[in-house]
């Protein structure tokens, strides 16, 4: 939601980091004759093809609310160059009805396990709602300044970002493999802008400052929130940070954009522009969660690489932003690390369920000889009591 670095919105962290847990099902390998015969399983093409229709509807969701905010934040479009009072207008809108939806029409209930306590929302969702108020102002304001094919590319580095970060944090550990990975779409990331012909520094800047937040949070999210057992939908989501989020905007907007608002007389947005704009956000949020909750967060890092493509082809045969074979030589590069990256991770998921479908029929192994021995061994005691 809101562009950049969290255009997928706060469902994208919270949502990923469920996604990557890996939950045993072989604890059923060994069963006695007198269990239930196993349901029958679903159709495959059935499953095939609404994995398709959830990643569908996430690309062009996050495809619409992309070149929605550039259209509205570009000087040569709409031309409403307020990135700060456009992210507070979603996070307005996106609070009033995730509270609606939790207070009013009851559609889902808070967390329980473990309750909300001002002392764990202190320490907890501020943090990571300080960390999401950066990340979308950044994003939103790198709009004005670079194309929307450059943003992509740029975009590239979150893997980078998030995997320093988790090895500084430790809930990653360093391996070369991964880290020579990592240099190596830093470096097509960096042939990229090297060839981009509307290259600006500071819009740069921006959308480097705007990943960096963005995997900060990230990872804040597996360590504050994954670590207490907290799980968050994307409604309690937005209920719980999309408050704390407008209110630490509020600080810069009173200093950088209400002035400039007042002077350029723009105080009154567009009904129809700006509330269809918020409503496409909320939209986004309920895809991610449906999209991970459905598929895996690894299909939403797929389904990224194919939405960045498109938007490429979208900036330049659309919008008529230029886009040079250096460009695409730098992005084709940094594309191969991300999708081996992806590689690396779905066979990393394998193997821990691999280990986890082990341990479970271990498990279960080991306590149908427990039930063996606790059969014998009292008749073996009978048997000693008689002699």
């Amino acid at each position: 939601m809101g562009g950049g670095g969290g255009e997928d919105g706060l469902a994208a962290g919270a949502g990923a980091a469920s996604g990557n847990n890996v939950k045993g099902t072989a604890s059923m390998d060994v069963v006695s004759s007198s269990s239930a015969p196993p349901a029958p399983a679903p159709s495959v093409l059935r499953s095939v093809v609404l994995s398709y229709a959830y990643v569908s509807v996430w690309i062009t969701l996050s495809f619409s609310v992309i070149v929605y905010n550039k259209y509205i934040l570009d000087p040569k479009m709409y031309n409403w160059s307020f990135p700060i009072s456009l992210t507070m207008i979603h996070m307005a809108f996106c609070a009033s009805l995730a509270t609606a939806l939790v207070r009013v029409f009851g559609v889902v209930a808070v967390p329980s396990s473990p309750p909300m306590t001002p002392q764990l929302y202190a320490a907890s969702v501020l943090p990571i709602g300080a960390l999401y108020a950066l990340s979308l102002w950044f994003s939103n304001s790198a709009y004005i300044y670079l194309s929307v094919s450059f943003i992509q590319m740029l975009k590239a580095l979150m893997p980078v970002a998030v995997y320093s970060l988790a090895v500084a944090f430790r809930t990653d550990s360093f391996r070369r493999a991964s880290m020579l990975n990592m240099l190596g779409i830093s470096a097509g990331v960096a042939v990229a802008a090297y060839g981009e012909a509307r290259f600006d520094a500071f819009g740069v800047l921006l959308q480097l400052a705007a990943v960096a937040a963005e995997a900060t949070r990230l990872v804040l999210i597996q360590i504050l929130l994954t670590s207490k057992g907290m799980s968050l939908n994307p409604i309690t989501s937005l209920y719980y940070i999309a408050p704390c989020c407008l209110l630490f905007l509020t600080v810069p907007w009173y200093f950088v954009e209400l002035p400039r608002l007042r002077a350029a007389a723009a105080g009154r947005p567009d009904v129809f522009v700006f509330g269809t704009n918020s409503l496409c956000a909320f939209a986004l949020n309920l895809a991610v969660f449906l999209l991970v909750g459905k598929t895996s967060a690894l299909t939403m890092n797929v389904a990224g690489v194919v939405k960045d493509w498109l938007l490429i082809a979208f900036s330049w045969t659309v919008i008529k932003d230029t886009v040079t074979p250096v460009n695409l030589v730098g992005y084709g590069i940094a594309f191969l690390g991300v999708a081996y990256y992806n590689h690396a991770k779905l066979q990393g998921l394998k193997a821990a369920k691999e280990a986890e479908r082990k341990a479970a029929s271990m498990a279960t192994v080991k306590e149908g000889d427990a039930e063996a021995c606790a059969r014998l061994l009292p008749e073996k005691d009978g048997g000693e009591q008689k002699n």
